[in-house]
């Protein structure tokens, strides 16, 4: 039987049951953290993570994968605690989430000494413990692949290689970004069914998806409630065709929800709701509005249901 890390163990893959498999338990810049830390209120992130995670949990849920990486404010030892204080599992992964971006520590190391960090991560323990990560992330945004962030995928892609990690790869569809994400991991010799290109349900072109999908990787339909990228009607759209077409074997549904995120003043939410910027965002909105709604289009059954919420994100996470 194979088995998956979490922030509490590894585990035997078929005890990952319901999955929801892109939310943040918590996101941060951690240099801000680290040097203005009375800026933060750890209690208030702590109680605002144990809420979103039980209301998950109420609906099923039973393991979070946790997509936190480098300049995401990854802690493993909070991630523990609220794994340990829920009873719902996490995964965590290793990586670096960056647009552009990358200090001089990087900038003057080459790939494989990059893909040794999270090599180490995987196989000995991630921030001096023994929690492993079980996947890697990295991630292409506005920027399209530039030079530092062809540099982190490959990284990535050759740590997987090595140690038989699956990888998470944040996309913007805007920028048609998927394409050579898996151009890059191809050419690394990764094995494509290990991948998924997350955040492809913030585009309605069915093409780009397809596209991707027809190259063997998984799809995320992960940003429900962010209807800044694309409203929910219209994901539900994108998600009930690709339904129909026979593809929920490569499809991942989930929120993308940070329980608590630093990126902006905490007055901003109550803003960007009044706006409509985020609608009903939360780790329960696929589960309260997305699969009733997908049932009723008759797209989703119990079949699929089952291969989107659990079989997918096992066979990601092992092969």
């Amino acid at each position: 039987m194979p088995t998956v890390e979490t922030v509490q163990g590894a585990i035997d893959a078929e005890e990952l049951g319901l999955v929801l498999v892109h939310e943040h338990v918590r996101f941060r810049d951690e240099a801000v953290a680290a040097e203005w830390p009375q800026r933060y209120d750890e209690q208030a992130e702590l109680d605002a993570a144990l809420e979103a995670v039980n209301a998950a949990k109420s609906r099923g849920v039973q393991t979070i994968v946790d997509p936190t990486a480098m300049f995401g404010g990854r802690d493993v030892r909070f991630m523990k605690r609220v794994a340990d204080e829920t009873g719902v599992r996490i995964v965590a992964c290793t990586g670096i989430y960056s647009y552009d971006y990358l200090p001089h520590y990087f900038d003057n190391r080459d790939v494989d000494e990059m893909a040794d960090h999270f090599i180490s991560d995987i196989e000995g323990g991630i921030q001096g413990t023994a929690i492993k990560a079980a996947f890697l992330k990295c991630a292409a945004d506005a920027a399209g692949v530039t030079e530092n962030i062809e540099k982190i995928h490959r990284a990535v892609a050759r740590a997987s290689v090595q140690t038989g990690a699956p990888i998470m790869a944040h996309s913007m569809p805007a920028a048609a970004t998927g394409p050579r994400q898996v151009d890059i991991f191809e050419q690394e010799g990764v094995d494509l069914a290990r991948v998924q290109i997350a955040h492809c349900g913030d585009t309605e072109d069915l093409d780009y998806i397809q596209g991707l999908i027809d190259r063997g990787v998984y799809v995320g339909l992960d940003r429900y409630g962010l209807d800044m990228y694309l409203p929910i009607a219209k994901r539900n759209a994108t998600a009930a065709e690709l339904l129909r077409r026979g593809h929920a074997e490569r499809l991942m549904i989930s929120q993308d929800y940070c329980a608590t995120i630093d990126w902006f003043p905490p007055e901003a939410a109550e803003e960007f709701a009044k706006s409509g910027a985020i609608r009903n965002w939360s780790m329960t909105l696929v589960f309260d509005e997305v699969v009733p709604a997908l049932r009723e289009q008759g797209a989703m059954d119990d079949d699929s249901y089952r291969t989107i919420f659990i079989d997918n994100p096992r066979r990601w996470l092992t092969a």
